[in-house]
């Protein structure tokens, strides 16, 4: 009897230790909102910690129907310190969404400008951080 309370002790305390704690989640910040300087664009969104490294997923607005709003997201890489820019267009009215992963990094941050469908072309806010390591 005894032998078997132990089998059966040994086969309750793994099974109650499977849930996940909540250290295991990953963690998670928002960012923005950052708006175009004359205010007709607008971005927000959130930034994750994942196994190989940040993932930055955004809502981009245009409120206008003529030309594009831009959300133009500049990293650093920390193995070599140099910058590298990605943007992502709205040409809608509406919200559109966007993510980038990115591997070893320092800091990311991202600016808000008017363009066209092709690249931005001013109106642009200041340059506002998403991420920054230390």
């Amino acid at each position: 009897m005894r032998l078997l309370a132990l089998f059966a002790a040994a086969v309750v305390l793994p099974l109650a230790g499977a849930a996940a704690p909540a250290s295991a989640t990953p963690a998670v910040w928002k960012w923005g909102p950052v708006y175009s300087a004359d205010g007709m664009a607008g971005s927000w969104g959130k930034g994750y910690i994942h196994q190989f490294g940040y993932l930055v997923e955004g809502k981009l607005e245009d409120t206008r129907g003529k030309g594009c709003a831009w959300a133009v997201l500049k990293a650093q890489d920390s193995r070599n310190g140099r910058w590298k820019s990605y943007g992502f267009y709205n040409c809608r009215p509406g919200v559109g969404s966007f993510k980038k992963d990115y591997r070893n990094v320092l800091q990311i941050r991202i600016q808000v400008c008017r363009g066209t469908a092709s690249r931005p072309t001013g109106e642009c806010s200041k340059w506002k951080p998403v991420l920054k390591m230390g």
